[in-house]
C-alpha cells in the first residue's frame, strides 16, 4: 500500500482537520486542562485524530500542535515514542499482536506463525488487498487471559493457532466476531474453572 494514499482517503500533503464530531470531542478534553495547560491534551487528541483516519500522517500532527499551541516538534516526539501511534497507513483491521512474556509462555509463538500463514505477510506489512495490517506489540495488560491480541478497541484472548484464524476468516467476511476469549472463559476466571466457592452456601 502507498504511503501517498490510505485506506482512510488522505493524501500525503493534504490538509487535515477534525470532522464537526471529533472537533467536539477535542474541545471537550482540551476544557479539563487550565488555561495554559493545553498542551496536557496532546495524547488523547492525537488519538483522535488517528481514530478519525486509521493512521496519523504528519498533517494531523501539525493541526494538533497548531490547535495546543505547540511547537510541532514537540508533538512529534510524543507520536514517535508511543508505539500506539501508527505514523504509516495500515489496512482496515490491524491485528495488534502481544508477544510480551505472559502471552509468549501461553503459546503467543504459535499465535504469531498462524497469522503470518494465514495472512502471507510479516510484522509491519499490510495484505495486498488492504484489508489486514499485522503489527507486534508489547503488553496490552491482559496477562491472565493470554495469548491475545487487539484489533481495534477490542480485545480478542485465549488465542490458539486454530481459533486466531477463525477469527481472521470472519474478519475476512465481513463477520464481527465475538470479543474477549475465544475458549468461553467467564471474564478472568481460572481456564481450568472454579476452584473455590463451588457448593452454594
Amino acid at each position: 500500500m502507498s504511503v501517498a494514499q490510505s485506506n482512510h482517503g488522505i493524501e500525503e500533503g493534504a490538509p487535515f482537520a477534525f470532522t464537526p464530531q471529533y472537533l467536539k470531542q477535542a474541545e471537550h478534553l482540551i476544557a479539563k486542562y487550565p488555561a495554559g495547560r493545553q498542551a496536557s491534551a496532546v495524547l488523547p487528541l492525537l488519538a483522535l485524530a488517528q481514530r478519525q483516519l486509521g493512521w496519523l500522517p504528519r498533517q494531523a500532527m501539525d493541526y494538533v500542535a497548531s490547535m495546543l499551541d505547540m511547537a510541532p516538534i514537540r508533538v512529534y516526539e510524543v507520536a514517535t515514542f508511543y508505539t500506539m501511534y501508527r505514523l504509516q497507513p495500515g489496512g482496515k483491521h490491524v491485528l495488534e499482536v502481544c508477544t510480551t512474556t505472559p502471552c509468549w509462555l501461553r503459546g503467543s509463538d504459535a499465535v504469531v506463525s498462524a497469522c503470518k500463514s494465514r495472512l502471507g505477510i510479516d510484522f509491519g506489512e499490510t495484505t495486498a488487498d488492504g484489508k489486514f495490517t499485522l503489527l507486534e506489540v508489547e503488553c496490552l495488560g491482559a496477562c491472565v487471559n493470554a495469548p491475545m491480541l487487539q484489533i481495534g478497541d477490542h480485545y480478542y484472548e485465549d488465542l490458539d493457532a486454530t481459533n486466531v484464524v477463525a477469527l481472521i476468516d470472519a474478519l475476512a467476511e465481513g463477520k464481527t466476531p465475538k470479543t474477549g476469549s475465544q475458549i468461553g472463559r467467564q471474564t478472568s476466571a481460572p481456564v481450568s474453572g472454579l476452584t473455590t466457592l463451588t457448593k452454594e452456601a
